[in-house]
């Protein structure tokens, strides 16, 4: 098969296809679910309102919806402007006031015939001792009581949408739901006790109660498996392809990379020795390395880093070398490796260079033709590596420093300027491993979970903020004693949102306090500004660095001992961690300082008391994903978080793991999904919009 299937077209429709649609609507509806009829499928809602409270009147409480036969008695128009229209009406057992602002009479004459039995349905209220219900949602004649929902779904809205207008649209899309073929494994989906993926939509549109809005209700957990399945089988088709693509066999200058490691004045640990096993293997393969890097701050990756492009510049083995590139996303980052590398390089021999987009003119054009000459070996870059006249002589080896602020595209961007070139990315910021899973799926993973010998466990300490003349005061002793601090805000100058110390003002007052030996770092400064700061700052000629958080990749101060974070509350926990993973790099103790706000709330609490209780970036990111979540732990635009609508993987996480393992299984028994389940799948990846993964298909 070919194509999306047939049974498909109509939920690919424009939304102008459903009843209730115009142009004006269309364009709202696009702006909140999506412009084609299947996103109104999932749009799901987010809350209830429960319409069968029908107790007596008499007995009637305010401050609930409830739905009521009533009698209408007399109509009561307003005496002056301001007034409401009221309607009075009976069940036989007491009497109740239906309100009314800016309507007609003459309409509610027609709605509510006085003599006549209507059905209504809204709001409770008392007002000056009578119960009344202002404007009521539903008003309907008895035979039709079953227009009116005993359950009425709540879906999110956006300016311009009424939830009555968008409660009907939605309806009239579910009319073209068809019936799919089951994609799912039979026994697990027993196990789990699933519905069929029709009934399991039908199901999340018409929730019993408000308990069927959970994540773990088994209709909405069915529909997360359906979406989280689709992405793990999209990247595990992803994968095959890559694992067919051709790539070069890479075996390395042995003697070379000896003398590399010799040049390191330490041993490497365990975890990077295994990990460089895992990287040269697969450099040795004919296809193409696609691996991921992920390790805890301070466990070494620049060293696995240097030695995997060591390898690779050692070429076939017989002579013939290539060139490396690293890719890192900020000057600053990419100007901690050159100050790194540089000198390893040159102990073996190798040349190094670092292209940014501060190199201009006859600079720029040296840098550039000793990387197509294949003078320079090891080539150093930021986004700058990307353009067009930038081209190599022959590129073995990618490195993407911290891919979690890069685009896969731009992974694959840098990739295709290199001969079927070899692809690593490393990351700082430990991921759950489900997160892992969903970001990196088409990867093999590495990770580097000790630190390095020597290195000194950091005291996390947290300080109410009513304390910092305390704190303030104890730096002066930490200054005598020749160690550096950092000082890290949250904002650069004064929000009015935001009731924080912004770095301009912490900065002056330091300076105040302590003298000239004081730097302000932060992201609106020229790049060369920033490097003449952090310069002056790992040279000893300054005492405090008062930063934002550009410095929470990369930078590397031995000397830096002390790290305060002022209004630590504000901050996610794995940001803090990278943060505190800036000090802990000499032989001296160091102290991390959480000042927070004295009326800080039970989650950031808990938050701060994780950081201080343990080191461990893989505990702490698990620790961040239950209390923030996915897209605000890792900022889903930088992240390359997969925009899902019907999964959230705080909640999903064991859904995350068995979708990974199931579509693995799905691929090594049916690789082209010509099976029956496999033609199933093929119709839930269309149904995903994961027309991409189909072009890797066979077809049958």
């Amino acid at each position: 098969m070919s194509g999306r299937p047939f049974i498909l077209d109509a939920l690919f429709q424009a939304t102008k296809v459903v009843p209730g649609v115009g142009p004006r609507i269309g364009k709202l509806l696009e702006k909140l679910t999506g412009p084609r009829v299947v996103d109104l499928f999932w749009h799901l809602p987010s809350g209830v309102i429960d319409r069968r409270y029908s107790p007596p009147l008499r007995s009637a409480q305010a401050g609930q919806v409830g739905t009521f036969t009533l009698r209408v008695e007399e109509h009561f128009p307003p005496k002056r402007q301001g007034l409401p229209y009221r309607v009075k009406c009976t069940d036989g057992t007491g009497w109740i006031d239906l309100t009314f602002f800016n309507v007609k009479g003459d309409y509610l004459e027609v709605q509510l015939p006085v003599g006549e039995t209507r059905v209504v349905s809204g709001k409770l209220e008392f007002y000056s001792g009578y119960l009344q219900m202002p404007h009521p949602d539903y008003i309907v004649r008895e035979e039709d009581r079953d227009q009116i929902p005993p359950v009425e779904p709540v879906y999110p809205l956006t300016a311009g949408v009424t939830q009555k207008v968008l409660l009907k649209i939605i309806r009239a899309a579910l009319t073209r739901a068809p019936e799919l073929e089951e994609w799912l494994d039979g026994p697990h989906k027993q196990r789990e006790g699933w519905p069929d993926w029709y009934a399991a939509l039908m199901a999340a549109h018409n929730p019993e109660d408000a308990a069927a809005l959970s994540p773990e209700h088994p209709a909405r957990r069915r529909l997360a498996y359906d979406e989280l399945l689709s992405n793990q089988l999209t990247m595990a088709l992803v994968r095959q392809n890559q694992k067919k693509q051709k790539g070069r066999v890479l075996a390395g200058d042995e003697k070379l990379y000896q003398k590399a490691l010799a040049a390191f004045p330490f041993e490497l640990t365990g975890a990077q020795k295994t990990a460089l096993d895992e990287i040269r293997a697969d450099m040795r393969e004919p296809a193409r390395m696609h691996r991921l890097l992920q390790g805890d701050v301070g466990s070494g990756k620049t060293a696995v880093a240097f030695l995997a492009m060591v390898h690779a510049i050692g070429g076939t083995g017989d002579g013939h070398g290539c060139q490396a590139a690293i890719m890192a996303p900020t000057e600053i980052l990419a100007r901690q490796h050159e100050h790194n590398l540089t000198p390893l390089a040159e102990k073996i021999g190798l040349s190094v260079v670092t292209l940014t987009g501060r190199n201009k003119g006859k600079a720029r054009k040296e840098i550039l033709e000793k990387i197509e000459s294949g003078e320079a070996h090891i080539v150093i870059g930021t986004h700058a590596l990307f353009q067009e006249d930038v081209n190599f002589h022959d590129l073995g080896l990618v490195i993407i420093d911290e891919q979690h602020r890069f685009g896969v595209h731009q992974r694959l961007q840098l990739s295709e300027k290199g001969k079927l070139a070899d692809v690593l990315v490393m990351t700082a910021t430990p991921i759950p491993r489900t997160l892992t899973l969903t970001l990196y799926g088409d990867m093999d993973v590495s990770r580097l979970n000790e630190k390095p010998a020597g290195r000194q466990p950091i005291e996390t300490v947290l300080v109410s903020s009513d304390r910092m003349g305390e704190v303030t005061d104890a730096l002066a002793r930490k200054i005598a004693a020749k160690e550096r601090i950092y000082w890290v805000c949250p904002l650069v100058e004064e929000s009015e949102k935001l009731d924080l110390a912004a770095a301009e003002d912490r900065y002056h007052s330091m300076k105040e306090h302590f003298g000239e030996r004081v730097g302000l770092l932060h992201g609106r400064m020229k790049a060369t500004d920033k490097d003449a700061v952090m310069t002056q700052f790992a040279m000893g000629e300054l005492d405090i660095l008062v930063s934002t958080t550009v410095i929470e990749v990369g930078v590397d101060v031995p000397e830096a001992t002390v790290m305060i974070i002022e209004h630590a509350e504000r901050f996610g926990l794995s940001q803090l961690h990278q943060l505190r993973g800036r000090i802990g790099r000499g032989a001296g103790k160091s102290t991390c300082i959480l000042l927070f706000s004295p009326n800080t709330n039970e989650v950031a609490r808990k938050r701060l008391t994780t950081i201080r209780d343990t080191e461990d970036g893989f505990v702490i990111s698990e620790e961040d994903l239950k209390l923030r979540g996915a897209g605000e732990m890792l900022g889903t635009r930088q992240s390359g978080l997969p925009a899902f609508r019907l999964a959230s993987p705080e909640f999903h996480q064991d859904l995350i793991a068995t979708a990974f393992d199931d579509a693995r299984l799905i691929i090594d028994r049916d690789p082209d999904l010509l099976s029956e389940r496999g033609i199933a799948l093929r119709t839930l990846l269309y149904l995903f919009e994961r027309d991409t993964a189909i072009k890797y298909l066979r077809s049958g």
